[in-house]
């Protein structure tokens, strides 16, 4: 019991003891939560005796299963059995392996991956965007929709074929005897919920569950957590409110604010000593944190003595922000400090551009997490290949890859045949598709692509023509002929693609604007100097969007972009309070030395535009005179709203309730009451 006690704080010998009974653990970002439940999970097998075998833990990735498995192995005497320890989706594959054959199908089946999901889906349809109709398909079966459900719920025609596409994607697969990624939950769901016996045994199986990151849990792995504790309350779970920032993927954070809701009789256990930042790096966070009212509430406090204050950067324009980035690291560099304990992280991929040309000509190595280069990025790549064809018609590996960008009906046998049929004749495949007659072409492709082609064909000389005039206003010619960001509408990360082409267009006017009498082609060749790296060599830095960065730690670390419609990025369905955790997620990434930088200007949407500085440094008190905003709702008495569960509503009263506002709310005769930031107005 010693070596599972050692270095355990209160809180945490806390969460440890408590077995029985539905447990949540608030851990706080460094506050040792990996620790606390791997003690957890030892504690149960070497002290309390309960069987391996009883024990089931899961979590998000391979990676936190292995860590968390070795380290509660090293606390173990007696390991010879070891518990199950896995992913969400692991778990689901070895349970449909079990029992897949009572939905009459063999435990024989093979689980598809995302490339193979969507070459099926393309092959079924190919005429929709086939990256939309998988997103769209995973939606419905994380929210357990079945194809005729999706298809009356459909008030779109497009989503009315997708929900068709779903249906026929579905047959397919059970013929094939395919599985995809989402079935391992969703089958398994089903199985516990069609079939009594099974759910009884298995909950009986595993009586004590723990989950960790339980913050980023969706709908689906909730109710499949209410069906394995059916025959007990025996489930702790583990995670933190204010770092819950992925409600664009499906998790909601009110799993962890109403867990006390779905399991009664919660005990919960607070986490708040810190293990990684200094107190200067928490009090900021503890700020920014503290306005947001749909949270559990608690105090980050530093176990680190000493520590420097918070810096704050304020820059003219992106690149000179780059520059005085550029120039601190290699300060940092220069003084001794490895290159690895330095990290710059940014909300918005787009910003990475200005950054990687900073370190580029600071000689600074970094390198890029979770995430492409920026001139890497496909809708980047389609961008350049579309002017080197511009600059040069007789560029076939260009042309192949942008002819059907947008879509012109061409499939990879008739790009073929075009390829093929110009090489005979001795012409580039624009040269072919500009001399050759209709009839010719119609022997090659569709009738309706021949059309197509012409109009392309058209449509590159005449920005030829125009990329020999003043160019500041070529992009603007550009984008109304191919429509580049019209055709990224409707896609997986639809706003990143665009704010990418943007920042691509920006890039363009400003390099025109700084350089007059430059032509396309020296353009080209600059951006392609500036993205290459082959000089970098050695140990890098690190840059990366702030959700790549969960999980990891710096000693020193930048925050770039920490204007209003950047961080927080505002509009396009995003959420003040999850920008607001993503804020802090970053901060909490901190250990020793902690910067957050603004500029007053930035390219914005393909346009410089003026910003202000992020409300979050005010909110962080980082701003002499910062306001500290009131909380208030705009809900009154009278109200009509809507919840998700209980319907539609008429509010009664309105109190405060800590951080939030509380609502008496009548639902039809039953009066409850509700957080206002559960329901929405009618």
């Amino acid at each position: 019991m010693d070596k599972i006690f050692d270095a355990l704080n209160d809180a945490q010998k806390s969460a440890v003891e408590q077995i029985d009974g539905p447990v949540l653990i608030l851990a706080g970002a460094g506050s040792g939560k990996t620790k606390t439940i791997t003690s957890r999970l030892a504690y149960l097998l070497d002290v309390v005796g309960v069987p391996a075998s009883q024990t089931l833990t899961l979590t998000f990735t391979n990676k936190a299963a292995k860590e968390m498995r070795e380290r509660a192995m090293s606390l173990i005497s007696n390991n010879t059995y070891p518990p199950l320890l896995c992913t969400f989706h692991k778990f689901g594959l070895l349970f449909l392996k079990s029992n897949i054959h009572l939905m009459g199908r063999s435990n024989t089946f093979v689980v598809i991956d995302t490339d193979d999901k969507k070459k099926i889906l393309k092959k079924i349809n190919s005429d929709l965007p086939t990256a939309l109709v998988a997103s769209e398909i995973s939606r419905y079966k994380n929210s357990l929709i079945e194809p005729d459900e999706a298809y009356r719920q459909a008030e779109l025609t497009n989503y009315k074929h997708i929900a068709k596409i779903y249906e026929e994607y579905q047959a397919y697969l059970a013929s094939n005897n395919l599985v995809d990624f989402d079935d391992l939950l969703c089958l398994t769901f089903k199985l516990l919920n069609e079939n009594d016996d099974l759910c009884r045994n298995t909950s009986e199986r595993y009586r004590y569950i723990m989950i960790d990151e339980y913050q980023d849990t969706n709908e689906l792995q909730l109710q499949l957590l209410q069906k394995l504790c059916s025959t007990h309350n025996n489930l702790c779970v583990v995670g933190d409110d204010d770092q819950s920032i992925y409600g664009w993927r499906g998790a909601h954070v009110r799993n962890i604010l109403e867990f006390d809701q779905d399991f009664t009789g919660t005990t919960v256990v607070k986490l708040e000593h810190n293990y990684r930042s200094t107190q200067p790096i928490l009090t900021v966070a503890n700020a920014l944190i503290e306005h947001n009212r749909t949270r559990h509430g608690k105090t980050l406090i530093a176990t680190k003595a000493g520590g420097d204050a918070v810096a704050v950067f304020n820059t003219h324009d992106e690149t000179e922000e780059a520059k005085k980035v550029a120039t601190e690291i290699r300060k940092l560099l220069d003084s001794g400090v490895r290159a690895s304990e330095i990290a710059v992280l940014y909300r918005i991929n787009a910003l990475s551009r200005s950054l990687e040309e900073g370190l580029n000509r600071a000689g600074v190595g970094y390198r890029l997490v979770g995430g492409l280069r920026f001139y890497d990025r496909a809708e980047i790549k389609d961008l350049i290949s579309y002017l080197r064809v511009i600059i040069n018609v007789h560029d076939n590996f260009s042309l192949k890859r942008i002819i059907n960008k947008p879509k012109r009906g061409l499939g990879k046998a008739a790009l073929d045949k075009l390829e093929l049929n110009s090489m005979d004749a001795g012409l580039s495949m624009f040269e072919y598709i500009t001399t050759s007659t209709d009839a010719t072409l119609e022997t090659l492709v569709r009738k309706k692509s021949v059309g197509e082609l012409r109009l392309f064909a058209r449509e590159i000389l005449d920005l030829q023509a125009r990329s020999n005039e003043a160019l500041y206003n070529f992009i603007d010619f550009f984008e109304d002929a191919f429509r580049i960001k019209e055709t990224l509408k409707g896609l997986p990360d639809e706003a990143e693609k665009i704010a990418n082409v943007d920042e691509f267009y920006g890039l363009f006017r400003d390099y025109i604007t700084q350089n007059p009498d430059m032509s396309l082609a020296e353009f080209l060749n600059d951006i392609t100097l500036q993205s290459d790296q082959d000089q970098v060599e050695g140990e890098s830095i690190y840059i990366m969007s702030i959700h790549a960065s969960k999980g990891l730690e710096f000693e020193h670390l930048f925050v770039i972009g920490m204007e209003e419609g950047f961080l927080p990025l505002i509009g396009d369905g995003s959420d003040l309070e999850e920008e607001r955790r993503l804020g802090y997620v970053a901060i909490t990434r901190a250990k020793i030395h902690l910067t957050l930088s603004s500029v007053n200007s930035r390219f914005y949407k393909g346009r410089r535009t003026e910003l202000s500085k992020s409300r979050f440094i005010n909110e962080a008190g980082l701003c002499e005179g910062s306001l500290r905003l009131e909380k208030n709702t705009s809900y009154k008495k009278g109200d009509l709203v809507r919840h998700k569960i209980f319907g539609p509503g008429r509010v009664e009263g309105v109190s405060k309730s800590g951080r939030e506002f509380k609502l008496l709310i009548n639902f039809g005769g039953s009066k409850r009451d509700i957080l206002a930031s559960f329901v929405e107005k009618l």
